[in-house]
């Protein structure tokens, strides 16, 4: 029997329409999805190991998965997989990599963007939060370079999320405008569940003057997920960039 082969799979989707990545018992998520077009452009059944979970509605420009095969890839994979899937899944890429990476586990760092927008923008509705007051943005990235300070997040953890540890290592956090849009940029090496839609939440109410910048120390020292701010809609989260360490790379071709 042959060895079986370890492949990633690079690629992006619009999330509107999905109940997030991770497969659902009674709704579409991207991983049935992808798992089905897999399963019929290569005739064997294939299950796929995501980078990590995202929420219904959150989009992601940039994933990862894993899975297994013990056949050569067809050399036309990625055009037969975006041919079979919707125009809101794509595939970038098939890589194969060492045995042992692993999409979740080999990750060394996550980073994400929340896209906020200021008047009534047709190319912004539906995929960025459009919000009616003044926002003091010197304030929010004041605050948001004090998340670099800190650990412990668990303040911003949803409830019953499952997560083992509140700690995460994040390295930047800042928000960047241009005109009426603005975007908020988070990394760490890893995320609790909700955790970015609730510090976008808790920098807003910074942002339009309830609640000042050490605010955010109290929190993270103090506070419990109902101290912080509300979680923002999902429709303007998206998870943009994954790092992995060099070596997780095969030193085989792919076909």
């Amino acid at each position: 029997m042959p060895l079986e082969q370890r492949y990633f799979i690079e690629l992006s989707y619009n999330g509107a329409a999905y109940h997030g990545w991770q497969r659902q018992p009674n709704a579409m998520s991207v991983q049935q999805l992808l798992e089905e077009a897999m399963t019929v452009v290569l005739g064997k059944q294939v299950v796929l190991y995501g980078q990590g979970r995202t929420d219904t509605g959150v989009h992601a420009t940039r994933f990862f998965v894993h899975f297994d095969f013990p056949e050569p890839l067809p050399e036309n994979l990625v055009v037969r997989l975006n041919g079979y899937l919707s125009e809101d899944v794509s595939i970038i890429k098939v890589f194969k990599v060492e045995p042992k990476a692993h999409a979740r586990f080999s990750a060394t760092s996550r980073k994400y963007a929340y896209r906020i927008h200021a008047r009534k923008d047709p190319f912004a509705h539906r995929w960025s939060m459009r919000l009616y007051k003044p926002l003091d943005f010197d304030a929010m990235n004041q605050a948001a370079a004090l998340l670099l300070e800190h650990q412990d997040f668990g303040c911003f953890a949803r409830s019953g999320g499952g997560q083992q540890t509140n700690i995460c290592t994040v390295t930047e956090a800042y928000w960047e405008q241009n005109g009426h849009q603005a975007v908020f940029y988070i990394r760490a090496n890893r995320f609790l569940r909700n955790m970015v839609r609730a510090v976008v939440g808790t920098l807003l109410e910074i942002g339009y003057g309830r609640k000042p910048i050490s605010w955010i120390t109290e929190l993270l020292e103090h506070g419990e997920r109902s101290d912080a701010g509300s979680s923002v809609p999902a429709c303007g989260l998206y998870l943009i960039d994954i790092t992995y360490p060099e070596s997780i790379h095969s030193r085989e071709p792919t076909n």
